[in-house]
């Protein structure tokens, strides 16, 4: 996480690591983000899984709605990242 790794990060970490269901995190999210935010991650994470998948950009922005640049950053931040989306995508 380099720069993005710290005290408040940490304390999100630990706050994600208490919820228990579905439902908690849903409530969690709709408190602590915008609809936008919350969103916009959710549509980064189907493009992890289709990117993961081998599907096309063509098909990943037509299926999401997302653009090929948000395609391609999605990729990249999965193929050099910390290896995070794919540990959510194996389990």
């Amino acid at each position: 996480m380099s720069n993005r790794h710290n005290k408040i990060t940490d304390a999100l970490c630990k706050a994600l690591l208490t919820l228990k269901s579905i439902d908690e995190y849903c409530a969690f999210l709709k408190d602590a983000c915008t609809i936008n935010e919350i969103l916009y991650i959710s549509q980064n994470l189907t493009v992890t899984e289709l990117l993961s998948k081998g599907a096309s950009y063509p098909v990943i922005s037509k299926d999401t709605g997302a653009s090929t640049a948000v395609i391609n950053r999605v990729g990249k931040c999965c193929e050099y990242g910390s290896g995070g989306c794919k540990t959510v995508i194996n389990r």
